[in-house]
């Protein structure tokens, strides 16, 4: 079986369920519920680092990154997908980041954001005239500084095209189980989710009000 490789960025004060979160739905996958214990999910996802060495989460948990973004090759991935998390931030002024987002975000098949990483992308210029959302507290600041975003405020997570966003924190599991419906079929979406003990998305709609 060929695998879909999937990146998915680290920084400095990431949420740590905006990334763990979609991790553990994606390798939690498998394409025959009956070999789960022999078989690997059809995803191939990797923790990549935006700076060397170890991440220090939100809560301080500490993460080693499979590699850095020098060892990257957007190019070669199914998926690309952005945490948010304070440590957006900074980033959102780091001229060489955002400048790397900017060549890397069209490379992959797939483009993908949890909360306030789809800020970055915004930043990098991937969301305009995209429908997009996020963390329904940065919802107005989204709107202000890229109005070119057209920013969903009552829409847990939005799929436009290739590019894909989400509310915040754990709508990122939400996200990455709609993804696994878009590529596999609903039936194993529905499978992965009840392996998780997770509840199935009834319904796109914001579960927090956005005003």
């Amino acid at each position: 079986m060929s695998r879909r490789r999937v990146a998915i960025l680290v920084f400095d004060e990431v949420e740590v369920l905006d990334f763990a979160g979609p991790f553990e739905v994606l390798c939690a996958l498998r394409l025959d519920e009956a070999t789960r214990r022999e078989t690997e999910s059809p995803y191939d996802v990797r923790v990549v680092g935006v700076r060397d060495g170890l991440v220090r989460c939100r809560g301080g948990l500490k993460v080693q990154p499979d590699g850095t973004l020098a060892d990257l090759d957007p190019a070669s991935l199914d998926t690309l997908l952005v945490p948010g998390g304070f440590g957006v931030r900074p980033l959102l002024t780091d001229a060489g980041f955002i400048d790397w987002l900017r060549r890397a975000a069209p490379q992959p098949r797939r483009l993908t954001a949890v909360c306030t990483g789809s800020l970055l992308l915004a930043e990098a210029g991937q969301l305009d005239g995209i429908e997009a959302t996020t963390h329904w507290k940065s919802l107005d600041w989204m709107a202000r500084d890229w109005p070119r975003v057209r920013v969903q405020r009552e829409r847990h997570w939005v799929i436009d095209g290739r590019i894909a966003t989400s509310a915040g924190i754990s709508a990122g599991i939400d996200l990455a189980l709609k993804l696994i419906e878009a590529d596999f079929g609903e039936a194993l979406a529905r499978a992965t989710a009840a392996h998780m003990e997770y509840p199935w998305p009834q319904s796109v709609a914001r579960r927090l009000p956005a005003d």
